[in-house]
């Protein structure tokens, strides 16, 4: 099946015109005429887009987006699975984009209808994973650590074992792909580690080393940290620096543990049963042009990989030059993709309900 959608994916590029020219920062994005009435449906992570880019692209084009978001890539996944209820554009991390390739739950796309691809920096196009770029584009990237209540610990965090040994209620992230390459790492292991003794080993750290966690939570650990529920949160970075921002303080910081953490990106893709693929098309084309992309960026404080934003300045130089948005080389060695081996994906899953449980007693 994936053979025959690759050659009509190279087909669409061969003889579609294109539907609109690429935007540039001086010349403002356009929707291309015909789509006027028609329905989206989107379905994302709820912290990875700005507050008005949906009305805008309902406004430009003139269609009704509908937008529904998951808390972890695993909600994502298994409801993809199920069978597409529609959904025209799903938005998945580097960890589960292989697995969805492989599963054909993604449809190859249409260049033609998304000029702006060529916004994008050279180094996040043509992934292991998907060369060529034939069923996502690059939208969002991030790093993945410990924030924390600067008041609540009294020091800065800069290590996993001041995380897990902390005297005080912190939260895990309620994610396989997350936690059980932490668990790897702490345990001696690679990260993306499929060997069944390596996770074991990785479950038997998080169980002696989960005394303090009150909360595994569904990617809102940042909203427990301002709440004060706890005092620390394993997190992606976007997502503290959102709660500095709403409370205009630095009571919040965010770590890079100096074990390693992950650097992770989040792609945009068309799920296989797509309703409307040709306008979900457009709709990332309207995510690549520079200005959206910066207004995204900006409003989630997630480094973009749109080259043409950075080169413009339309992103705040204050993210720029913070390493653990945009991280210098120093940060990034000590940096690794969770790339979980598809074979040891049930492995995963099943180690990680078998850690929750045993918390849960």
């Amino acid at each position: 099946m994936r053979v025959f959608r690759l050659l009509a994916a190279a087909c669409c590029l061969l003889t579609f015109s294109l539907a609109t020219a690429q935007s540039t920062p001086d010349s403002p994005w356009t929707c291309p005429e015909g789509y006027a009435g028609q329905q989206l449906n989107v379905f994302n992570w709820s912290t990875y887009i700005a507050e008005d880019t949906i009305a805008n692209f309902e406004t430009l084009c003139g269609i009704t987006v509908t937008y529904d978001v998951y808390d972890s890539d695993n909600a994502l996944l298994n409801r993809l699975r199920q069978g597409n209820p529609g959904y025209d554009i799903v938005i998945p991390s580097d960890a589960s984009v292989p697995l969805m390739i492989s599963e054909d739950l993604l449809e190859p796309l249409d260049f033609s209808r998304i000029p702006n691809y060529a916004n994008i920096a050279d180094a996040y196009k043509n992934t292991l994973f998907d060369p060529d770029n034939v069923y996502t584009v690059p939208y969002l990237s991030g790093t993945f650590g410990v924030g924390y209540d600067r008041e609540a610990v009294g020091a800065e965090v800069t290590s996993w074992e001041q995380f897990f040994s902390h005297n005080g209620p912190v939260a895990w992230l309620d994610d396989s792909r997350a936690m059980i390459p932490i668990g790897l790492l702490m345990a001696g292991h690679d990260p993306n580690s499929g060997d069944p003794q390596d996770i074991a080993d990785a479950k038997a750290y998080l169980i002696a080393n989960s005394a303090n966690v009150a909360v595994i939570a569904a990617d809102d650990g940042q909203e427990l940290l301002a709440r004060g529920e706890v005092d620390m949160a394993i997190e992606y970075n976007g997502d503290i620096f959102q709660i500095n921002l709403d409370c205009e303080c630095d009571q919040y910081g965010y770590s890079l543990p100096v074990e390693g953490s992950a650097f992770s990106s989040g792609f945009i893709g068309v799920p296989v049963g797509a309703q409307n693929q040709p306008l979900a098309e457009v709709f990332i084309d309207y995510l690549l042009d520079p200005q959206v992309a910066a207004d995204i960026a900006n409003y989630t404080t997630y480094p973009s990989p749109n080259q043409a934003a950075i080169d413009a300045g339309l992103i705040d130089p204050l993210l720029l030059e913070n390493p653990a948005i945009y991280p210098d080389e120093a940060t990034l060695a000590r940096l690794f993709y969770i790339q979980t081996p598809p074979e040891a994906e049930e492995l995963y899953l099943a180690t990680w309900d078998e850690v929750k449980i045993a918390i849960s007693e």
